[in-house]
């Protein structure tokens, strides 16, 4: 029977590095995925606003062009029958109104929409740095699994500081620090 090679104690902390590092990682692709996610919907949605924006935009200048050219024909009337002119009157108020509120319509999806995009832009700005985490999360746990493969501690020590930014960025995905 052979005898049992004396583990390093930094082997212990390696590997408990190395966990804290993977599930890091594991969170914030899980976190970068939900903020994409976020950022598309948001985006799609903001679209879906700017369309409407553009229909009802398209209907008001319809009530528009409609007043105008009931104005132009009120106007050719003359003074003889003041019954029609009222009757033209109101049908250009009408018009009017519906302009108008067209108009005030628009404002309020306007609105809407730029939410949206504020949104899809936070939600962009917070997945990023998940992103980067993993990418420096993962060299780091790379790293670590050399170094525990050779039990060259000086590698694991290489490993640490890029596991740490790893760590940081990831708290910049919850926190925004950056």
């Amino acid at each position: 029977m052979m005898a049992e090679e004396k583990k390093e104690p930094w082997l212990n902390y390696l590997a408990l590095t190395t966990v804290i590092l993977a599930v890091c990682a594991t969170l914030s692709t899980f976190k970068g995925g939900g903020y994409s996610t976020r950022s598309v919907i948001a985006q799609q949605q903001a679209s879906d606003q700017w369309a409407y924006y553009q229909a009802k935009g398209i209907k008001g200048n319809q009530y528009e062009i409609e007043r105008d050219r009931l104005k132009l024909e009120r106007d050719t009337l003359g003074q003889a029958d003041e019954a029609k002119r009222q009757r033209y009157q109101a049908a250009i108020d009408e018009a009017d109104k519906r302009a108008q509120r067209y108009a005030s319509e628009r404002k309020q999806i306007e609105l809407s929409a730029r939410k949206l995009e504020d949104e899809r832009n936070l939600a962009q700005r917070q997945g990023k740095p998940f992103g980067v985490a993993v990418i420096f999360l993962q060299v780091a746990i790379l790293i670590s699994s050399i170094a525990g493969l050779f039990k060259r501690k000086r590698i694991w020590h290489a490993a640490l500081p890029v596991g740490a930014l790893g760590l940081l960025y990831f708290a910049d995905g919850f926190f925004l620090i950056f």
